[in-house]
């Protein structure tokens, strides 16, 4: 089949496409980016293909393209997702300054141990401080953003602020700060 005008229903079409070009994709995909991520990358891919359907060109090789295209602005956003997730992990660490060090070493160290915890939480623990302490938002509000009750937030940033906190105690010695030596942590609880 050299074009797509012939297929009966979106179903079929879908799955017509999928079948000629997941091969491909996820060749296009282990080309540009870690192998962890091809596989969920492909999914989103082809999310955006159902969703973009009515939008398909009809020669197979144009809409292999196309296909193609989406890829790789569905790849874009996610390694401009991820920059912004570390880039909020050293904004993190910049607003965790703490005017009690005494050298412009021990500061480094300490903005390097939290950019370190912030890169061990999971996306759910960065999101929930990220609200609180960057957006200032309150609970009720958090919630709002993540579809949540209040109080399923209050928890969840709980368990974040206490999972940062652990995970700063427990650095290698040789990389802790003196305030995360003395049990303290340059996070507010």
């Amino acid at each position: 089949m050299s074009h797509f005008a012939d297929v009966p229903d979106r179903e079929h079409t879908f799955r017509t496409i999928f079948e000629a070009v997941y091969p491909d994709v996820i060749r296009f995909l282990q080309r540009r980016t870690h192998p962890d991520n091809v596989e969920d990358v492909a999914a989103e891919s082809l999310l955006v293909v159902w969703r973009r359907l009515d939008e398909l060109p009809q020669l197979r090789d144009d809409a292999r393209a196309w296909v193609f295209g989406i890829t790789r602005n569905v790849l874009l956003n996610t390694q401009r997702g991820e920059q912004r997730r570390q880039a909020l992990g050293v904004r993190l660490a910049d607003a965790a300054g703490d005017s009690s060090f005494d050298t412009t070493a021990d500061l480094a160290t300490s903005r390097v141990d939290l950019n370190t915890a912030w890169q061990l939480l999971s996306e759910v623990q960065q999101e929930a401080l990220a609200l609180a302490v960057f957006e200032d938002l309150s609970a009720p509000q958090a919630a709002t953003v993540l579809g949540i009750s209040p109080v399923a937030f209050r928890l969840r940033l709980s368990r974040a602020r206490r999972a940062l906190r652990l995970l700063l105690e427990h650095l290698p010695h040789h990389t802790r700060t003196p305030a995360t030596a003395h049990g303290r942590t340059t996070t507010s609880s």
